[in-house]
């Protein structure tokens, strides 16, 4: 996270001019190239700070020399900005963002369906409505869709080091780079030339001793733009962060069990005998097909005794259970201590090379490639012993078994245990030798997890990217800009530890896996029942596109601007299902696959009439070759009485397509979420709380070829306010609507309430399914092995794509710059960055209001960090000389651990009170914490520095309503608190 810069073009200011190395063009072509793309002026971007030389942008306008850049509120990271605050990726630069809300993605997020990308969501309207740029043209989308449907672009595959500046415009359905940019455009801005050698190194480590990272990059370029006419330079990067583990890090992030905290209401390992743990425990059940493990049956002689199968094995102690349920002895584990991390291991690297050529007076071409490489590991919790059928096995199916029992006898695969000649006794059944007479009674229902076999999982991705084009001025005031991109991101996932189901059941029937002792399992064995899944999926982007500039006539405030373009993109997607045959327990079933072409065509009008008046009116019509297509119109006015004060308004209006995975029938996913069952289920099930506990509800979608595209509308309106050359303020508002909001389920909450509204599993589905068209029971678990005659748990669901009714979201952004020269040698700079979201809400096609902002929800996004209503840093920096010393602190407000999403309406109303609350802890507190970094400018080559992150280590606060994979904690807002203190030191040089 980072101090943002928000700045009118007219009000930026810059520190003097950055050392020749970095130099850039000049020339009339140059200027129309920037101009044609938003992509920055031809002087390198020098930092935001109120006082110096103004910086234009131009992000979200088509003129580089107007007032129009300054009309629509833009965020501007600068180099000195992020190197300020020691920010060394593209993730940690974008999300600094105040405006970035729910639905964001970090790296720290590693159970989602993107684990290992991130991601940024404007205004908290989703990852699909932002738009993330590279000098002004687009990149291929991360292959795995977020929550199974959201599109989005990986910040972790973007290269760093040749980042000049980032341009966050926060205003929705820009008409230069798309109408999909609901919630606004992300525009990355590169070095254009660059001559000389520079680079950097740094390491460091976290006060733990752990999390270790190390950077290095090196640029090297050669030609004199204006005296040769040409410029290439050559960028490499490396960057690696080891892991954090949960163990390391301590209560309350490593447990479920808090009842040191006073909160007994979350799941502990030892709350019950059918509790998953690397030891087994059994209980006797009857088996009606002796080869088939599945068919174990509920009821006598189903019995209330529990033992371990090892009973010496246990690494930390045991505990007893003695209740008319369950009796018996386990053993005591905490899982999220022995297996979970909180930071994966990634290594990127990347090279970037770029040609700049002045083909002549009027006009210069460039071209440029890059390629980039990151690795994640990610370890997880060991596979358990299902109790309930596969995904994808009928509710009749899942119903008849009470989970997977080991028989009494083992013999070959393939043969009838029955009567085989070489069937044997079951070594790991402790039942086998009394009912050797009667094995259908005789068989051990197992309870187990799979501690021998390590669930990790090994994600690359690659990322070819190619861009050239060609600019100039073609006389009598027209400038022209032609340029293209051909973008593919190549991703594989190796996901280990998971449980192929016939190996297991192979394993079973033969005894060749000992449940007993499992250190005495071969590989052989192991690789049986967990065989690697290696799954590959891409997607790729190509487009062309061009703009011609005129300036017609003078005006009182300055020239008539138009301008016009055109844009065609063509768009893959194969994201392969990894576990499409449906061979493996618990591996995702996601996939999505599709090719569109875009065809669209736009225009921009600036017409200052007064000095104190200009009016911008733009426009963009898109066609996609799925059969979705709209014209979105935008117009903004600012109005200036005044140099030291102007107001700004924009209204406009966008549209996003639905994504391969929204439209396309190919296209399907399932995501599980914690559920509590409701008090009347409970107490149908006396006595069984591993029946009734907290458990992981699955819902299903398939792609809808009916499927709506969503519609926008926006409006925003601020201030600037600049009383002197050395401060600045804005203030603005903005107030965002969509419309046939694409979801899957929402009617989520009512679907559940209606199926434990009835008491037996015929009436129960059917009041599901009557929730709405495509809803449906899909997989129901077996019933309660103490209570067979109440309703079994619903496991898994269908809750279709649909168009929702609309979603609203307001705030207030409020961004403060100061840059005062204290005396010849001191200079003091400040910067504020604030956002106060106002509203955030889905307005269900039943007319019900679920209200997010302050709160948890939306919590059925992958990420699950709820809505912050206030967020917001404040950068102070003081350089002495060629010392600098800077602090940043970073703000979350206190988050209510509601979730309208996850709570059922009464009379049409969702009550948001804390006796709805996830746990019983209703706040999480603010989170407050600073970063400092201190850096001397030894001379000209050389600048060392040392970086402390969140200085006070400050600890994350406690949410005990955090998904049970991120035990305690949010990733999305949290994560410096999760880190703690780290250090890092390195140093820059240029020659």
């Amino acid at each position: 996270m980072l101090t943002a810069t928000a700045f009118p073009a007219d009000a930026q200011e810059a520190l003097p001019t950055p050392v020749a190395t970095t130099a850039e063009p000049t020339s009339l072509a140059d200027v129309a190239t920037e101009a044609a793309t938003g992509q920055g002026p031809a002087t390198p971007a020098a930092s935001a700070d109120a006082g110096q030389p103004g910086v234009i942008v131009v992000t979200g306008t088509l003129f580089r020399d107007s007032n129009a850049s300054s009309i629509s509120p833009v965020t501007v990271l600068t180099s000195e900005t992020l190197e300020r605050a020691n920010i060394t990726t593209v993730q940690d630069a974008i999300r600094s963002v105040s405006a970035d809300s729910a639905g964001s993605i970090s790296t720290g997020f590693r159970n989602g369906f993107s684990a290992g990308g991130a991601a940024v969501s404007l205004r908290g309207l989703g990852v699909s409505s932002t738009v993330v740029l590279i000098d002004g043209l687009r990149s291929a989308n991360f292959p795995l869709n977020d929550d199974g449907h959201n599109a989005y672009v990986d910040l972790n595959s973007i290269p760093f080091s040749t980042i000049d500046r980032v341009e966050v415009l926060k205003d929705g359905a820009s008409s230069t780079y798309g109408a999909d940019a609901i919630g606004g455009v992300v525009n990355l801005i590169s070095k254009k030339q660059f001559q000389g050698v520079e680079g950097s190194a740094q390491g460091g480590t976290t006060e733990q001793g752990d999390g270790a990272r190390y950077r290095a990059t090196l640029t090297a370029g050669y030609g004199d733009y204006k005296a040769q006419g040409f410029n290439f330079y050559l960028n490499g990067e490396y960057t690696s962060d080891a892991y954090i583990t949960n163990n390391s890090r301590g209560y309350p992030f490593n447990t479920l069990d808090l009842r040191p905290s006073g909160l007994a209401d979350r799941n502990r390992n030892d709350d019950s005998l059918t509790a998953q743990n690397p030891q087994a425990v059994v209980t006797r059940v009857s088996q009606s097909d002796l080869n088939n493990p599945l068919s174990g049956k509920v009821g006598a002689p189903l019995t209330n005794q529990y033992q371990l199968l090892n009973p010496g094995s246990c690494p930390f102690g045991t505990y007893t259970v003695n209740t008319t349920a369950a009796q018996g002895t386990g053993c005591a584990h905490n899982i999220p201590d022995e297996y979970s991390i909180i930071q994966p291991r990634q290594e990127r690297y990347s090279t970037t090379g770029r040609l700049s050529v002045r083909i002549s007076d009027n006009l210069e071409a460039f071209a440029s490639g890059s390629y980039s490489h990151s690795e994640v590991d990610i370890k997880g919790t060991p596979a358990g012993i299902r109790q309930t059928q596969p995904f994808g096995a009928s509710a009749a199916v899942a119903s008849s078994s009470p989970g997977i029992v080991l028989p009494v006898y083992v013999c070959s695969t393939g043969v009838n245990c029955a009567t085989a000649a070489d069937r044997r006794l079951n070594p790991n059944n402790p039942y086998a030798a009394a009912f050797a007479n009667n094995p259908g009674q005789g068989a051990a229902r197992i309870y187990y997890l799979f501690g021998d076999i390590p669930a990790n999982s090994h994600r690359y991705v690659d990322v070819f990217r190619t861009t050239a084009g060609i600019s100039g001025d073609l006389g009598a005031g027209f400038k022209f800009r032609l340029n293209g991109v051909y973008a593919r991101d190549n991703f594989s996932v190796t996901q280990r530890g998971f449980l192929n189901i016939q190996g297991l059941l192979n394993a079973i029937n033969t005894g060749s896996y000992n449940f007993v002792n499992p250190q005495q399992n071969t590989a052989a064995v192991r690789d049986q029942i967990s065989p690697d899944r290696t799954t590959a999926s891409y997607s790729t982007v190509a487009t062309i596109g061009g703009s011609l500039l005129k300036s017609v006539m003078p005006l009182a405030g300055g020239d008539l601007n138009v301008g016009a373009g055109f844009q065609v993109r063509r768009e893959t997607l194969m994201n392969r299902n990894q576990n499409r045959d449906l061979s493996y327990y618990a591996l995702n079933t996601s996939s999505a696959r599709g090719a569109q072409t875009v065809t669209a065509g736009f225009f921009e009008i600036d017409a200052p009439f007064l000095r104190e008046i200009d009016i911008n009116v733009s426009g963009r019509y898109d066609n996609y070759s799925q059969g979705y297509s709209r014209f979105s119109p935008k117009v903004g006015m600012k109005f200036m009485p005044v140099d030291q004060f102007s107001l700004r308004a924009t209204y406009s209006k966008g549209f996003r397509a639905p994504t391969f995975a929204e439209n396309n029938p190919a296209s399907s996913y399932s995501g599980f979420l914690p559920f509590t069952p409701p008090a009347s289920f409970v107490a149908a099930h006396p006595g069984n709380p591993a029946y009734t506990n907290t458990y992981n509800i699955g819902s299903g979608a398939i792609g809808n070829p009916d499927i709506l595209p969503e519609v926008s509308r926006s409006f925003s309106a601020g201030m600037i306010f600049k009383p002197v050359r050395w401060f600045n303020l804005t203030v603005d508002y903005y107030n965002i609507k969509k419309t046939n909001l694409i979801v899957s389920g929402p009617l989520r909450a009512e679907a559940i309430a209606a199926y434990y509204g009835q008491n037996n599993v015929t009436a129960a589905c059917a009041a599901l399914a009557a929730v709405g068209t495509g809803y449906r029971c899909n997989v129901i678990d077996a019933p309660d092995p103490d209570n067979p005659n109440a309703l079994p748990r619903l496991l898994v669901f269908d809750a279709p794509y649909v168009n929702a009714n609309y979603q609203v979201s307001s705030g207030v952004d409020i961004q403060a710059n100061l840059n005062v020269p204290v005396t010849d040698d001191v200079r003091l700079i400040s910067r504020l960055d604030l956002t106060q979201v106002i509203n955030l809400d889905l307005v269900t096609p039943g007319g019900i209001v679920q209200k997010y902002a302050g709160t948890l929800g939306p919590y059925q996004l992958s990420s699950g960090g709820g809505t912050p209503r206030t967020r917001g840093n404040w950068q102070n920096s003081v350089e002495v000389g060629n010392f600098a010393l800077t602090a940043t602190t970073y703000y979350v407000g206190r988050i209510k651990q509601v979730a309208a999403d996850d709570i059922t309406p009464v009379n049409g109303v969702i009550d948001l009170s804390c006796k709805n609350a996830l746990t019983a802890q209703c706040y999480i507190r603010p989170f407050i914490y600073a970063d400092l970094n201190a850096a001397v400018q030894v001379n000209d080559q050389f600048r060392f520095f040392v970086n402390v992150q969140n200085v006070t280590n400050t600890r994350a606060p406690l949410a005990s309503g955090a998904y049970t994979s991120n035990p305690n904690y949010l990733s999305s807002w949290h994560y410096a608190g999760l880190v703690g203190r780290a250090f890092s030191a390195g140093a820059n040089f240029s020659f």
